[in-house]
Formats: C-alpha cells, structure tokens, sequence
C-alpha cells in the first residue's frame, strides 16, 4: 500500500519554479564572471582577495538549489516514505556551513594583516601601451560584481515572496549585499591609493564579516525548519497566520465543534495535523473528507495535511517558545 504522494506546484508557482532555475543559472554564469574578472585584476589587494572569495562563494548557493530541485518533487518511497521537499533545506544546510568557516578564516586573516600592518602594494599596469595605476582595474571589476550582485538580488526577491521560497529569498538578500562588500573594497583601494595602507585590510575585514552573516542567516533559517519550526513570515521571526486560518475554516464547516492545528515546514511544503471534536453522532468519514478539501483549499503549500477526529481538545494553541 502506498502512502502520500510527490509534492506538485499549481500553475502559477509551476512558472515561478522554472523562472527561479533561470535565474539560478544566470547568477552562476554573472557571478562567475565577476569574479574572473576580480581574480584578473587582484593583484596584492587583501580586500580583492576577500571579495574574489565572497563570489566564488555566492556561486554556490545556486548551484545547490539547481542539484536539490532535480530531487524536490521525486515521489516518496519506502525509505523516504515523506518525499523529497526537504532536499532544499539540506543542501542550503551544507552551503551555509561552507559559508560560516570560511569566512571566519578570512576574517581572521584580514584582522592579522591589520595587526601586523602589512601594506599591499597597488603598483601600474600596461594596457595600450599606456601605464595606468594598477586600482582603477580592480575598482571597474569591483563595479561589474556590484552590478551583478545588486540585479540578481532585486530579480531574485518578488519570485521568492511569491513562491514563498526562504531559501531562494536568502540568496537574494546575499546577492543585493554585494554591494556592500564591493563598496567597501573600492573605498578600500582609494584609502591604499591616498596613502592609507589599513584601508585594504580593513575593508578585507568588512567582506568577511558579510560572508560570516550571510551564512549564520541561512544556517538559522534551514535549522529551524529541520526543527519543524511554526511556519513564519518570509524574512522575519513572526508566525504566519495560517494556522489559525485553518483552524477558523475548519471550525465553520458543519458538525465540528473545536478544532486545532499543527503545522511545520517541509521545504517548500508544509505538513502537520488537523484535530477535530465533532458533534455527537457526525458521520466521522464524511466530515474528515470535507475538512481535507476545505484544508487544501486554504493554501497552495499544504500537503499530506493529516485530520485525526478526537475526543476532546485540551488546548486550542500550543504554548510559546520558553513558555
């Protein structure tokens, strides 16, 4: 006997699904060529390092989804028997661990350098047979990136809202904060540039920071959902209102006297129960079929939503995190 069945998308999320792996593929081929172009530039700038790092770095996270959504919608099995729509979460479980260390260790490294006071030295280069100073380079490549970071993050953001992907919605916020870690390497080279040789190691510093973050918000965000957090508000620690929603649908149909609501996110999924009290002599099979469709039809997300008629509620909302 088999149970569930493989998580599908409406039409309308359907087309978001396949817009969010074009735009994963664009951020790949955008960030890649960022950061060639930094390394061709990079010289002995400890900031162009750091920022050369930060889009490697930035590459990854679309590349795991692109992997994890080749298994998102794979239909359970024995061994899985709740599917695969976890998948995202894991992989942005992996990226975000990478993003965490490796970017202490720069931090680290750029806060040596600004101990021991190295100075990089920004020398000139030759191109058309003119010499020119070696940072106009690296700040035009510096540009390119920030250019990039910031598109990808403002095309990236209302797909996520509508696909309600925090994942996806993560990545946006790491792409549209480019522009903050390559502001910071420009103003950097300029200091090095005026004479001020902290200025490299210092802005080295702020990227890494930025990388740090960057991976300490998505690491919190995929934890809490492998914990089977409350579903909350795409960018924000608030609960979502869905499960009272439900819970007022629920209670409004025929023959129910109480009912209460569990939920938990499952990727981009979200499962949980349903517990009802019903009237005294209720058809229970009929009344659990009509609370199954009313539930489904509160929101696209929902999915192997199970409704278990009790005898009497104790409670009707659980108690809040510490209570």
């Amino acid at each position: 006997m088999k149970i569930g069945h493989a998580f599908s998308f409406p039409e309308e999320q359907q087309q978001l699904r396949r817009k969010t792996k074009r735009l994963s593929w664009l951020s790949i081929v955008l960030l890649i060529s960022a950061g060639i172009l930094i390394w061709l530039a990079l010289g002995q700038s400890q900031a162009m390092k750091t920022a050369w790092v930060s889009d490697i770095l930035t590459a990854v996270p679309p590349m795991a989804l692109l992997f994890a959504m080749r298994y998102e919608l794979r239909e359970p099995t024995r061994r899985f028997p709740y599917g695969y729509t976890r998948a995202i979460a894991i992989a942005f479980l992996v990226t975000s661990a990478v993003l965490s260390i490796i970017g202490l260790y720069l931090l680290y490294d750029s806060l040596l350098k600004l101990v021991h006071g190295e100075r990089p030295p920004i020398g000139t280069m030759e191109l058309f047979g003119r010499q020119f100073w070696a940072g106009w380079a690296m700040i035009a490549a510096l540009a390119w990136s920030m250019g990039c970071g910031l598109t990808l993050g403002l095309l990236k953001r209302p797909v996520a809202k509508k696909l309600h992907d925090k994942a996806l919605d993560a990545e946006a916020t790491m792409n549209r904060a480019e522009w903050l870690s390559e502001g910071a390497a420009i103003v950097g080279i300029l200091l090095v540039g005026f004479g001020h040789w902290w200025g490299d190691a210092a802005a080295a510093a702020f990227i890494s920071f930025e990388i740090v973050q960057d991976g300490w918000l998505n690491m919190r965000l995929v934890v809490a959902d492998l914990m089977d957090e409350t579903p909350t508000k795409m960018g924000d620690h608030e609960m979502e209102d869905l499960g009272p929603r439900i819970r007022t649908a629920v209670q409004e149909l025929p023959g129910v006297t109480s009912a209460a609501v569990r939920l938990r996110e499952h990727g981009r999924a979200l499962t949980g129960e349903v517990y009802v009290e019903l009237h005294d002599g209720a058809d229970v099979v009929e009344r659990v079929a009509a609370i199954a469709t009313r539930v489904r039809g509160v929101d696209w997300r929902l999915r192997d939503i199970t409704v278990m008629p009790v005898a009497t509620l104790l409670r009707q909302d659980p108690p809040k995190a510490g209570g």
